[in-house]
């Protein structure tokens, strides 16, 4: 007996740590609730996960096998399946965090114990980390650099699901209800969760958008978006499937289709760049990447954390994209971008508080990813934006959401307001805005103003006024 241990790899297709194991037959999936991990999820990626889990235990139904589930400490509970199972060997797919990794240690020195054999092999993304590094062998910490050597390197091909003959007969007990697990129901609509699911978005996906990703895909109402983020960070489809479907994408376009696809594969290497961030500095899920001579004197405005969270602003594309979130559990990504900027740019407040609102509230929250866009909007990070670019929030709706359409279908206090008042909205007068939108809120800070105190704030962190 095999045991495969699932855990960011909720499917069967091309999953490499299930094909290893499959290799040696009597394949016995299994799953553990952790509650340290537990400790750390949010409402709406549990949704995601549970419905997942369900999906993966059809699958595995359907062949005369099931998806044997625990709860508990892995370190604990994976020795107790093996010897349950007396299985052999235990087979997962690796994961990059200081948490998993250290959860990932204490497992293997359970089976060494309990004299099991245990095999962990990379496949949450194409290359793993240390395989693409600067000529001197260190990690790159400029993505243009690492994109071009990812570009350029082999990729391999999806790996088959096992058949029916290599899985083990095995029954087991029900998945958990998420209020056994400590979590309600969310309240934003969580996307369908499964292997289908995601094939089906990914081939929606490559039929059409993927050929003007380029040209749209930072226009929240032009629906130019893969929303495979989702599936990525649960592995619900595996990266070399997800990339194949690009190449022959890119085999149907000519001119700038093929560079629009190419774009969107750089997304795809943008996903892979923080997980080798991560991988090679735990460290910046709680610290600044990039250190300065002293520390950033952040804020401490509970009201204006509360507003921000709440999308009440008075910045309507800031609180657009912040209700998407509430409502989706989802948010598209200029948007997250903006949102980042306004917290940590014009509120002056700490990045590790939005931070902790995403991972609390994005079903598609992944460490490497969502810490590494944190960390560059506010201008801590690997290749981060400089500390004095400031998003213009206005500028950004004009820009991106011309005609306020992104806009009102979050905000339906500005529904009938025209798309010049709701962009102007921070530059009109109080008896204008009553006339426009008397719903909507009053801006809580003066961009302008903001600005200024943010770049001040930066110089200061450097020492830039400090005598030489």
């Amino acid at each position: 007996m095999q045991l495969h241990w699932h855990r960011r790899d909720l499917r069967a297709s091309d999953n490499r740590g299930l094909a290893t194991a499959a290799d040696a037959g009597g394949v016995v999936p299994v799953f553990v609730f952790d509650d340290g991990v537990l400790a750390h999820a949010g409402a709406a990626r549990v949704r995601f996960m549970l419905d997942a889990l369900a999906r993966l235990r059809e699958w595995y139904r359907e062949r005369g096998s099931d998806l044997v589930v625990a709860r508990g400490d892995p370190a604990e509970e994976i020795p107790r399946l093996a010897a349950e199972y007396d299985a052999e060997r235990v087979v997962w797919n690796q994961d990059y965090s200081g948490l998993a990794r250290t959860r990932d240690a204490a497992v293997r020195r359970a089976l060494d114990d309990a004299g099991v054999a245990r095999e962990s092999v990379h496949d949450a993304i194409h290359h793993e980390p240390g395989s693409i590094t600067t000529n001197a062998g260190d990690p790159y910490s400029v993505y243009t650099y690492f994109w071009k050597k990812w570009r350029d390197r082999e990729k391999a091909d999806p790996y088959p699901a096992p058949g029916a003959d290599s899985l083990a007969d095995v029954t087991s007990e029900d998945l958990p209800a998420i209020d056994e697990l400590g979590f309600k129901e969310p309240t934003a609509d969580v996307s369908e969760a499964g292997t289908e699911a995601a094939r089906e978005r990914l081939s929606t996906f490559c039929e059409d958008a993927i050929y003007r990703y380029a040209e749209d895909r930072d226009y929240p109402e032009r629906d130019a978006t893969s929303r495979l983020s989702t599936d990525l960070k649960w592995g619900t489809i595996g990266v070399r499937e997800a990339y194949e479907a690009t190449e022959e994408a890119a085999e149907n376009a000519d001119g700038d289709e093929a560079e629009s696809v190419e774009e969107f594969q750089s997304q795809l290497a943008w996903r892979e760049f923080y997980a080798h961030v991560l991988y090679f500095n735990p460290e910046v899920v709680t610290e600044n990447y990039k250190s300065y001579e002293h520390g950033i004197e952040w804020r401490d405005d509970d009201d204006a954390l509360a507003a921000w969270k709440a999308g009440e602003t008075g910045y309507p594309i800031v609180d657009a994209g912040m209700r998407q979130l509430r409502e989706e559990a989802y948010m598209h990504n200029r948007m997250r971008m903006l949102v980042a900027s306004f917290l940590t740019k014009d509120l002056l407040l700490d990045w590790r508080e939005g931070y902790a609102h995403f991972r609390e509230h994005l079903a598609d929250h992944d460490t490497a990813n969502d810490n590494g866009g944190w960390q560059w909007a506010a201008s801590t990070g690997t290749d981060a934006q400089p500390y004095f670019r400031v998003f213009n929030p206005t500028t950004q709706g004009e820009r991106y959401d011309p005609d306020a359409t992104y806009i009102k279908e979050y905000v339906p206090e500005l529904r009938d307001a025209s798309a010049d008042e709701i962009h102007d909205w921070p530059e009109l007068s109080p008896t204008e805005r009553e006339s426009a939108a008397p719903d909507y809120y009053e801006p809580i800070v003066d961009h302008a103003e903001r600005r200024e105190m943010a770049i001040s704030m930066f110089e200061d962190a450097r020492g830039d006024d400090e005598d030489d």
